[in-house]
C-alpha cells in the first residue's frame, strides 16, 4: 500500500512546521505521496511544491474548506487542485474574511472568563493574520500557563458551549464542493468521524455530498479510532466514495499521529489516489 498522506497544516494556517519542513518531515518518515491542505489557504502550495520537489516526494496541492452543515463546522479537503483558480482563491478570500472579526469576539469572551490580552497573545502564534484561529488561542493560552495541553483548552474554554466559543458561518457545502471542481480537484469530507452530529445529520450529510458530486471520504486519519476506520470504510463502499488516508498533522508536540505514521487503508476499499 502506498504511503500516502493527503491532510497536514503548515504555518500559513494553523500548523507549526512551515511547508519545506513538512516536505523534510514527510521525506523522512516514508511519505511518498503528500498533500498539503491549509486551512481555507493556498498560498503555501507553490513553497511546498518546490519543497516537495527537491525530496524526490511526489506532491498534490490541497486545501481544506470550512462549512457550515446542520449548525456544525464540517471541513471539505480539495486534492489536486489548481491553486490558481479565481473561483477557488475568490471564495477561500470570502471565507477568510470573518476570522479577524470573529477572533475579536472570542478574546472578548475570554476577557469576561479573566483571560486577558488572548487576542494579542494568540497573533505571536499566527503566521497569516487572516488565519487567526482557535488553535492560535490555544496555544498562548498553553504558554501562559491557564491550561497544560492545547486540548485542555478547547475542553474547558474554546468549544461550544464554553465560555470562549464564537461560532462562525462559514461556506457551504455547495460552494465548497464547486470551488474544488473548478479548480479541477476532488472533494473529500475530512475526518467525518469527529463531527458530534445526530445520525441523521450525519448521513444527510453524505447523501447531499454524494448529489453535489463529492469524490471521496476521509477513512483513515488521526482522528479516527481503529474502529472508526472500519465504520468509513463501509460508508465509503455504501455511497461509491473512493477512500482518503490523512495525519491532520500539525506538529510534533500536538498531534495524535505524525506525518505517514497511519496504519493503511482497508482493503475493501479504493484509494482515491487511485486514478491520478
Amino acid at each position: 500500500m502506498l504511503n500516502a498522506d493527503l491532510h497536514c497544516h503548515s504555518t500559513v494556517s494553523d500548523g507549526m512546521l512551515p511547508p519545506e519542513a513538512l516536505a523534510a518531515r514527510a521525506k523522512t518518515n516514508g511519505v511518498e505521496l503528500w498533500a498539503l491542505t491549509d486551512h481555507d489557504e493556498v498560498g503555501g502550495l507553490v513553497a511546498a511544491r518546490h519543497a516537495a520537489h527537491a525530496e524526490g516526494l511526489s506532491f498534490v496541492p490541497g486545501v481544506e474548506i470550512s462549512i457550515t452543515w446542520a449548525g456544525h463546522t464540517v471541513h471539505i479537503v480539495g486534492l489536486q487542485i489548481d491553486p490558481f483558480c479565481p473561483a477557488l482563491v475568490e471564495g477561500l478570500a470570502q471565507t477568510r474574511s470573518g476570522r479577524t472579526r470573529r477572533a475579536q469576539e472570542m478574546a472578548d469572551a475570554l476577557a469576561q472568563a479573566g483571560v486577558a490580552g488572548a487576542y494579542e497573545g494568540a497573533l505571536q502564534y499566527v503566521g497569516n493574520p487572516e488565519l487567526i484561529s482557535r488553535t492560535h488561542f490555544a496555544r498562548y493560552m498553553v504558554e501562559a500557563g491557564i491550561c497544560p495541553t492545547v486540548n485542555a483548552v478547547f475542553e474547558s474554554y474554546l468549544s461550544d458551549g464554553k465560555p470562549g466559543y464564537v461560532p462562525h458561518r462559514w461556506a457551504t457545502l455547495e460552494d465548497a464542493i464547486e470551488w474544488i471542481h473548478a479548480a479541477g480537484g476532488q472533494a473529500v469530507i475530512a475526518h467525518p468521524g469527529r463531527y458530534k452530529m445526530t445520525a441523521l445529520q450525519h448521513d444527510s450529510l453524505f447523501d447531499r455530498f454524494k448529489e453535489l458530486g463529492g469524490e471521496g471520504v476521509e477513512v483513515t486519519t488521526g482522528s479516527h479510532t481503529p474502529a472508526q476506520y472500519e465504520t468509513y470504510a463501509g460508508l465509503a463502499r455504501r455511497y461509491g466514495l473512493l477512500a482518503s488516508r490523512g495525519s491532520d498533522f500539525h506538529g510534533p508536540s500536538e498531534s495524535r499521529v505524525d506525518l505517514g505514521k497511519l496504519p493503511p487503508l482497508p482493503d475493501s476499499v479504493t484509494p482515491i489516489w487511485r486514478g491520478w
